[in-house]
């Protein structure tokens, strides 16, 4: 049978179900996945003959406005509300009709107490603005539940016993929960019907329609055809299309007179006269002078509405509409902010607050939100404020105290320490100025260094402190001849600016080798025999090679070496710093030498290791005069120092090996051996 064979009197009948080639497949009867429909479907005539009867019903839609439904896309779902509304048989005796739409808050369109006739609630529909937010869909089955089917609202009383049914319409994913504020709504007798476009969630769907499932979740492919499940919710509303499933049917009128051939134009009615017809408008509306079209009276604009939010003109009447996170109170006139908090799926592990756009999550004294807006952390104090402790800050309770490294004193002003006992080194601060450390971590750098200057007792006399930065390039910030306090070395080193692009450690290290330990650039004499130490901080591997003047830096303190330069070199990596190019940029032994942290925010935690290795608690201290080495008291002194090392390495039966080994490989003595050495 062809849809064309199937007419009843005085009208044109067609509909189409689960035969022909097509399956039109409903909720999930048959778990295909999405509802099939055919092309026919998508251009169904507009409902103009009687309206089919489902006796007294409570309708409320709940529309998802999030910013996930396109402008194209409300406009559908918008044409699809007031395509529904057409097929109800409205009034106030009959099909009472709501709308919400919701994303992060709820606003309600209009409750089910505004309108008896469908063209107020077309109107409204048309003046409905997306809230173009989030996506808190259990938010707003709580608000229906709770508001919008409440009596004031325009909900007929339990007792009368007139069907509530929800329908919600959404294109994703709940970000809030949904399960149990639904079963909530089912236990106090609200169906619902879950209706998901496109990238709706199918458990959460699930989750929120009534039983059984097959007759209540619906799932369409996209919005254009968001259609197709309007005509099957009305086949389920009028009793001549139940207990068949899957069947679409309208009728058109077909009678005979001037008006029905739809040539007049009239927007509202056309009425016949002899020969001819007429235009006429609903009540509360008045014909503009084309005399077809139809201008509502607005009776908001009078001014003497009392309505505290918004006025909404309808004809003949007005209603009073609140700001979104608002409700009417029972006077219509006044509105209340929404306590949202009371609705009890915040979520929140310390106090919900309930705001104009939601629910808000607050922590208790002495606690900070973290990132998700609902979890508590216990604050810490050394984090949050201006402590001023010199070494480390501890948080206790609702206070702080500091702490000084092992070996140091806490001063009377409880915030600095007293100063470790330094001998004369001559230190160069390497600093890693690639992209990777990223600017506000350039500042942690810069601060830690300072806070190993505040050990070091700088003076021309004593400890010398140079500075260079590298990344595709070297550049020395300040040499170690230039500052002779240690106010001035801290000064500076706040001053120097993040050089981002590359990690070129090889070329810092050569860098430090031929220039930074120069007494052109400030270091002391070799003759001196003042200490020079190295100090590399980098947070990645080397872009280039570092073996060569990595070893060149250390050559000191290896048989037979020539023209040692002598530096004890400290690597201190940080994040994805590599442990091999650490271990071997670092001088022996390396658990001594290299120091490791996660993060730039624990590299204090690093301080004491460093204070230890460059801040020695014996050696020769900055008061002690510096001798020359060919001095008769120095040479005394060096030789009863290595009479006594020989004579250890000669019951160890390690120096004749040793210097047999040097003799027969390199044919040479080293020159800076003293004289008598086999």
């Amino acid at each position: 049978m062809r849809i064309s064979d199937l007419h009843l009197p005085g009208y044109f009948c067609a509909g189409r179900g689960y035969t022909g080639q097509h399956q039109f497949t409903l909720g999930f009867g048959r778990w295909g996945g999405l509802l099939e429909t055919f092309a026919d479907l998508g251009n169904l005539p507009d409902l103009t003959g009687p309206r089919c009867s489902s006796g007294p019903l409570d309708l409320v839609f709940v529309i998802d406005s999030s910013r996930s439904v396109r402008p194209f896309e409300f406009e559908t779902m918008r044409q699809f509300l007031m395509g529904l509304l057409r097929a109800l048989d409205v009034g106030p005796n009959a099909t009472r009709v709501g709308v919400i739409q919701y994303s992060s808050q709820v606003q309600s369109v209009f409750p089910l107490r505004a309108f008896s006739r469908r063209e107020d609630m077309e109107r409204a529909i048309r003046a409905l603005v997306p809230l173009a937010q989030g996506t808190m869909t259990g938010l707003a089955i709580q608000y229906a539940m709770n508001v919008a089917f409440s009596v004031a609202e325009g909900a007929r009383p339990p007792e009368a016993r007139v069907p509530r049914v929800a329908v919600i319409v959404t294109d994703g994913r709940p970000q809030d929960r949904v399960a149990e504020v639904a079963a909530k709504a089912r236990a106090r007798g609200i169906e619902i019907y879950a209706v998901g476009v496109q990238r709706a969630d199918v458990g959460s769907l699930r989750a929120m329609a009534s039983p059984p499932l097959d007759e209540h979740v619906f799932l369409v492919e996209s919005f254009d055809l968001i259609q197709q499940f309007g005509l099957q919710f009305q086949s389920r509303l009028c009793g001549g299309s139940r207990g068949r499933r899957g069947t679409a049917r309208w009728c058109v009128s077909s009678g005979k007179d001037p008006c029905a051939e739809g040539r007049h134009g009239c927007q509202h009615q056309c009425v016949n006269t002899p020969g001819s017809y007429q235009c006429a408008c609903n009540p509360g509306y008045q014909l503009a002078v084309d005399n077809k079209s139809c201008l509502a009276i607005d009776l908001c604009t009078e001014g003497i509405h009392d309505c505290e939010h918004h006025c909404v003109s309808s004809p003949d009447s007005y209603f009073c509409r609140c700001h979104a996170g608002f409700v009417l109170q029972q006077d219509q006139r006044s509105c209340r902010a929404i306590d949202y908090c009371s609705f009890g799926n915040h979520s929140c592990q310390h106090e919900c607050v309930s705001t104009f756009g939601g629910p808000r999550c607050r922590c208790r004294e002495d606690y900070d939100l973290l990132p998700d807006g609902r979890s508590c952390q216990a604050r810490d104090l050394c984090n949050g404020v201006d402590h001023g402790c010199e070494f480390q800050c501890v948080s206790e309770g609702l206070s702080y105290r500091c702490l000084c490294p092992e070996g140091r004193q806490l001063q009377a002003d409880g915030k600095s320490c007293n100063r470790c006992r330094e001998g004369h080194v001559d230190l160069v601060l390497l600093v890693d100025g690639s992209k990777s450390v990223r600017p506000q971590n350039f500042e942690l750098v810069k601060r830690f260094v300072n806070q190993i200057v505040d050990f070091l007792d700088v003076s021309p006399e004593g400890t010398r402190v140079g500075l260079v930065q590298f990344s595709s390039r070297v550049r020395t910030e300040f040499p170690l001849g230039r500052y002779g306090t240690a106010a001035e070395v801290k000064q500076a080193v706040l001053a120097v600016e993040y050089m981002e692009r590359g990690t070129m450690t090889g070329l810092a290290l050569r860098h430090m080798v031929e220039h930074s330990f120069s007494e052109a650039q400030g270091a002391r004499p070799r003759a001196l025999n003042v200490p020079r130490v190295g100090l590399i901080f980098t947070d990645g591997r080397s872009q280039d090679d570092i073996s060569v003047w990595a070893a060149r830096a250390k050559e000191e303190g290896r048989p037979c070496a020539l023209d040692p330069v002598g530096i004890v070199m400290y690597a201190v990596g940080v994040g994805k710093a590599v442990e091999e190019e650490l271990r071997q940029i670092a001088s022996e032994p390396a658990e001594l030498h290299v120091s490791y942290s996660p993060d730039f925010s624990t590299m204090a935690r690093l301080l004491e290791n460093l204070r230890g290795s460059i801040c020695p608690e014996e050696g020769i201290s900055a008061g002690t005069e510096l001798r020359s080495p060919c001095e008769c008291e120095s040479l005394v002194e060096f030789q009863g120092r290595t009479l006594g090392a020989l004579e250890s390495l000669t019951q160890n039966h390690i120096l004749w090996d040793q210097g047999r080994d040097c003799a027969e490989g390199e044919g040479r003595r080293d020159p800076r051996q003293p004289q008598g050495f086999p």
